[in-house]
Formats: C-alpha cells, structure tokens, sequence
C-alpha cells in the first residue's frame, strides 16, 4: 500500500489487554461510496498517499492498516446528564489504529458508525449520513477558530437506510473516522473504579501518563490529573471564545488530552445567550453556553474520585482547585487570540474580556457572535473596515466606546494576516443551525454534494486566515 514514510504504527492501547478493550468485527456494507478525506489532516500521519481505493479498504472496510492490530472495542461507563450508566462503552466505534503524528504525537483513528459492539446493548451500531456531515463541519469550523479538537478523516457513505426516531427516516447511512490525540475518557477510569479495580486504575494511569504527560514521574496522579485540569480548562476556554456549545458534556465525552471530540448535538450561538442550549432533551440546561464550565469541571471531580483509589486525596483536591484559575486566564488568552491582539498584562487583557463581553450582550438583538471578531480583528488595524461595514452603526453608545478602549490598548498581533482575501468580505464563515440544515438539504434532495464541499473550503482558507494554529496549542 502507498503509505508515505511519515507512516508509524504505534499500537499501544492494544498493549493493555483484553480488559480494557474488545477485539470487534466491522460491519460489511452493502457500498462504500467515499464522500469526505481529510488529506491536510492524513498528511500528518502518513496516509495521503492512499488511492481511493485503498482509502476505501482501510476506512469503509477497514482492513487493518500495516502494524494495526483487529480493530478493539474500548471498555468505559460515564454519568450522562450526571446519572451513571454503566452499560456504555465504544457501542457504535472502536479504536482503529493508533500512530504517531509528524510532531512525534500519538494519534488514535477512531470510527463512529462501523457496527455492533459488545458494548451497543439494543442499537444498531450505525451513523446516520447527516449525523457524519455534521461532525465534519463542526470539527472543520472549531479547527478554524484555534480549538484543539479532532479532525474527521473519512466520511463514506454505505447504502444502508436508517430508522431514526428524531429525524425523517428512513435516512442515509455512513461510517466516519476520527484523528483524535486521545479516547482514553475520563469514564475509563471511572470503569476501572466502578468496579474497585485498583490494579486497573494504576496500569490506566501509567499508560496516560507515559503515553501523554511522560515528563510527571511514574505514578504521579496528582500531576497526572493537574494536567488533564490544564487541558480542559483550555479547551472550554476556546469552546466559549468559538461561541460553541457541545451539548452533551458528559465524563465519556471527555478525554484526557483536553481535545474535543465526539459532536452530537452541537450549536454555535447565533447570539450572545448564555442559557442557550443545543442538545433539545436539556430540558433543565444543563449544559447550557455559560454553563459549560461548570458541567467540565464536574466532570473533572468525578475523574479525581477515581484517582482517589490510588492516590492521596491532598494533590488530588489542589489539582482539581486550580482549573478557576487556569480557565479565567484560559479565557483572557482565548479572547486575545479571537480578536488579534497581545497581551499587555492581566488587567488590561481582563478588561477587554469583560468588555467584549458588555458589547455583546448589549448589542445582542443586533450583533451575531462571530462578526464582532471578525470586524475587530487586529485591534485599531480593523478599525476603519469595521466602522465602515455592514454592521458600522452597531458601533456606537458608551458600551461600545469601553471597549473599543480596551481593544486599542493591545498592539495587533501579526497584522499582516489581515493581509487574506478573507477580510475583504463582508462577513465571516459561520456555522449556524439553518445553514447546516441547508447543507444537508441539498444532499438529501438532489444528492448535491457541491455546497458542503464549497463550504469546507471555505472554512480551511479561513482556518489559513485566521492563524490561529501557532498559538493555539
């Protein structure tokens, strides 16, 4: 196969055993019509250089890739909506492969859709082809705005009609691949704990550790989980920066990369609304946009209590008592990058945060989330673009005139990418639910694949404009 020789196989979950994971057999479907490859994102590992056909082997039929063991099932629980289930684990996906990136990083290729499991109790083990679009647009928009977050790699119809309760059926069927840097969740050591596997616990944490965090000493749970703190206070920083609202924050939702993944009714805010929700059955809003905080480091306590088996509660509680802190200054750093500009210290940069957000709330009935940055982009260096666009006479009133302040006292960062033919137009990429909905139309109705395609380049030259990748990590 014509693997390039950035290609390097590097099982090691597989390592683990049988109690961690299940080997499982990939459904066989009637067709494997490729619709999406990631090529950017394959690059970074080695498989752009597959032919179709090849492609279509290792992620539509998924014959293993060379070094790859049979493709493993892996074994977690989770609170969904903080109710402990533990009858969940990979029930429509497994762990494909797993190999080193091109930063020497280990990457996993996760599926969505490629059959039963033993752990898929009464559902049918597939994914719905609107559900596959879906993924694809939302990982393409957040790796456009500097979220760390997985890259869907392949998208291949397989011909199969799907009865769906909460969309029209029957529906198109699909298999879709993940890039992840993780899907060691924080319900796999809630697994282990459930059932009081101490001896689990340990292996699970020295396989982390060495395998993500190999500066912490052996055994280092309180370091261990300090970083996996760092991380998610990271990643919700960017999520509410992105104006993204994941939906199902729940512990088998979140890994311990702090890398997002696993996008299932996702929104992002047409407006500033921090009770606004994506998921319809969060009745009580639980996951809600402002409360996506609240709900990650929930999540994290439940993830130290496991740790707790193993390790003395002291370093666990300060780990857990850092993510405030870290998230605060998470967020200043994620709204400096939003908006272009540098640091010039704690105060100031809180300032513009918190006036950034005065702005848009105030002006919420007139002013979508992502145009405010976009025509503020680069400090005082957009400031005659973004007084003489569209939306122009937005800008005015003593909410505005604070932060404009605010913002003119940060030197742009990089102005030269205002340089991009992006910032001629008029308005930004955005990915609101009618669009989404539009896209898919076109699919469903006339098998137009062209608007999806045409939007996807649109969101890598903006992922180009932006930048955002160099400070992103």
């Amino acid at each position: 196969m014509s693997v390039n020789d950035v290609y390097r196989p590097d099982p090691r979950f597989a390592r683990l055993g049988t109690e961690y994971s299940e080997t499982v057999a990939p459904a066989e479907f009637p067709q494997t019509i490729l619709r999406l490859r990631h090529d950017r994102a394959a690059n970074e590992v080695g498989l752009d250089t597959l032919t179709d056909e090849e492609w279509l082997n290792h992620f539509g039929r998924f014959i293993p890739l060379p070094g790859q063991p049979e493709p493993l099932a892996m074994a977690y629980h989770g609170h969904q909506f903080r109710v402990y289930n533990p009858q969940i684990g990979d029930g429509r996906g497994f762990l494909a492969a797993q190999l080193r990136d091109n930063q020497d990083r280990l990457m996993d290729l996760g599926t969505k859709g490629s059959g039963l499991t033993p752990f898929s109790r009464h559902a049918d083990g597939r994914l719905t082809l609107k559900g596959g679009l879906r993924e694809a647009l939302a990982a393409a928009m957040l790796e456009s705005l500097g979220v760390p977050t997985c890259r869907i790699l392949s998208l291949v119809e397989t011909g199969e009609e799907l009865e769906r309760g909460d969309e029209p059926s029957p529906t198109r069927s699909a298999v879709m691949v993940r890039l992840s840097h993780s899907h060691i969740r924080f319900g796999t050591f809630q697994r282990a704990a459930y059932f009081s596997r101490r001896d689990q616990l340990a292996t699970l944490l020295e396989h982390a550790r060495s395998t993500y965090y190999p500066h912490l000493a052996e055994g280092d749970a309180a370091g261990f989980l300090h970083e996996v703190v760092q991380a998610q206070a990271k990643l919700c920083a960017r999520w509410v920066a992105a104006g993204f609202v994941h939906g199902v924050l729940n512990t088998d939702n979140l890994n311990v990369t702090g890398e997002s993944f696993d996008y299932g009714p996702w929104r992002f805010l047409p407006h500033y609304e921090p009770g606004f929700t994506a998921a319809y059955f969060d009745h009580d809003g639980l996951y809600a946009f402002a409360r996506q905080p609240e709900a990650v480091f929930w999540n994290l306590t439940q993830l130290a209590g496991c740790l707790k088996l193993i390790a003395e509660p002291e370093g666990l509680v300060a780990s857990l008592n850092g993510f405030g802190n870290a998230y605060i200054r998470e967020l200043r750093a994620a709204f400096l990058i939003r908006l272009g500009v540098k640091s010039v210290g704690e105060a100031a940069d809180q300032r513009l945060l918190d006036c950034t957000l005065a702005l848009l709330r105030e002006k919420s009935e007139e002013l979508r989330w992502e145009p405010l940055f976009f025509d503020w982009f680069g400090g005082f260096s957009s400031a005659a673009r973004a007084l003489g666009g569209p939306r122009g006479k937005v800008y005015q009133g003593e909410t505005f005139d604070a932060f404009r302040y605010a913002l003119m006292e940060h030197e742009p960062d990089r102005a030269e990418r205002l340089e991009h033919p992006m910032f001629r137009k008029s308005d930004p990429e955005e990915m609101l639910i009618d669009e989404v909905e539009a896209l898919w139309d076109a699919i469903a109705d006339t098998d137009d694949w062209q608007p999806l395609y045409d939007k996807l380049a649109r969101l890598e030259a903006a992922r180009s404009a932006w930048d955002f990748a160099t400070v992103a990590q």
